[in-house]
């Protein structure tokens, strides 16, 4: 029984470790993708002629 118990602890840890790091990249690729989009709509905001 213990040692049952002592596998899936490994386990869950090693998956909440690896959710852990793809939720880190996928946040800091999101961040980047939203700074260089935010600095390609306010270089281009003085083109826009009304």
């Amino acid at each position: 029984m213990g040692e049952k118990v002592y596998k899936i602890m490994g386990a869950a840890g090693a998956t909440s470790l690896s959710v852990g790091i793809c939720v880190l990249v996928g946040g800091i690729a999101g961040g980047v993708l939203l700074i260089v989009h935010g600095a390609r709509l306010l270089k281009s905001k003085s083109k826009i002629m009304f």
